[in-house]
């Protein structure tokens, strides 16, 4: 499974959700300019998350987006899920009963499918906004603190 730049940049734009105040929204021109991507397919991306009720939409001045719940209980897998689809390696250990294959029974390889499956699913689902969101900011103090180093020799 190859996780789309829709998928990515959707989680970059959760994190961002994530890490403001609960009650604050952020524009899709705040998150473009931090994240550097374009309005536009920031605009693409978080009609379906909004859809899934993962983030919803203020109107007005002070309007934008937010997360619909605490980032500590959205995951990675929901995003991913709500870009990318199903997150199996394969067609045939999909969750949608229509891609089972009717091998399934007899596969000598299925095994290694339904293993990369459950261990995609269990990663995914295990990371969470708020997990993200913290780890962006570990990330921006120790940029912070590189500078520093470096301006001080």
């Amino acid at each position: 499974m190859k996780v789309s730049t829709k998928g990515r940049y959707a989680l970059r734009l959760m994190t961002e959700l994530a890490r403001a105040d609960r009650d604050a929204c952020l524009s899709i021109k705040e998150i473009s300019e931090r994240q550097g991507i374009s309005e536009k397919y920031l605009e693409q991306i978080v009609r379906p998350l909004k859809q899934a009720g993962l983030v919803t939409s203020i109107r007005g001045a002070q309007g934008g987006y937010r997360l619909c719940d605490e980032p500590e209980n959205i995951t990675v897998g929901q995003v991913l899920r709500v870009t990318e689809g199903d997150l199996a390696p394969v067609s045939c250990v999909s969750d949608d009963d229509e891609k089972a294959c009717s091998m399934a029974d007899s596969c000598e390889t299925i095994f290694i499918w339904r293993s990369m499956k459950e261990a995609i699913d269990k990663v995914a689902d295990s990371i969470t906004m708020a997990d993200l969101a913290v780890r962006k900011a570990n990330c921006a103090a120790a940029t912070v603190e590189r500078i520093q180093a470096l301006s001080s020799k």
